[in-house]
């Protein structure tokens, strides 16, 4: 048996160790705006939250699903978080729809919506994760299959992770 956190990962891929590290790296981004910032993840449903908490993130993160129109929930993360973070200055929503195709959709209203709204979002790790993990899941819960190779990755690049 490997040590490798890498080992029976992404195998046939060349490049998987590369691809880990981005996507941990854009991971631990998103969690400390997200601790520290106060900007909130919205995922599609409460599995994606529950993947997101397993990697640590402990800050605002609301269900897209919840019984509401798409609108409502914009307006509603509006009225709660407001246009961009009061802490950093940048976007206070992270929009992270799963990589499929029901998610690209999704992500497609609501990137149409908020830029109606004239508001600013953040979809970067979503494109990230598109790239870096789409051989190996393609929606947000997949993330919790890969805590054991995946979390330690955003811990290290985290730096706050190790205070506290």
């Amino acid at each position: 048996m490997s040590n490798d956190p890498f080992h029976g990962v992404g195998r046939g891929s060349s490049n998987a160790e590369e691809r880990w590290h981005k996507a941990a790296q854009a991971l631990a981004h998103e969690r400390q705006r997200n601790r520290d910032a106060g900007a909130v993840v919205l995922v599609e449903g409460r599995r994606d939250r529950i993947a997101l908490e397993k990697l640590g993130f402990s800050g605002p993160i609301e269900v897209l699903n919840r019984g509401w129109p798409v609108d409502d929930v914009l307006v509603h993360l509006l009225e709660t978080y407001g246009r961009k973070s009061l802490v950093d200055g940048g976007p206070s929503i992270i929009v992270l729809m799963d990589w499929d195709r029901t998610g690209g959709r999704l992500q497609t209203t609501i990137r149409r919506n908020l830029e109606s709204l004239d508001v600013r979002f953040g979809e970067d790790l979503r494109s990230t994760l598109m790239r870096c993990l789409k051989p190996e899941t393609r929606v947000v819960e997949g993330l919790s299959g890969l805590i054991d190779a995946l979390g330690p990755l955003v811990d290290m690049y985290d730096d706050a992770s190790f205070i506290g």
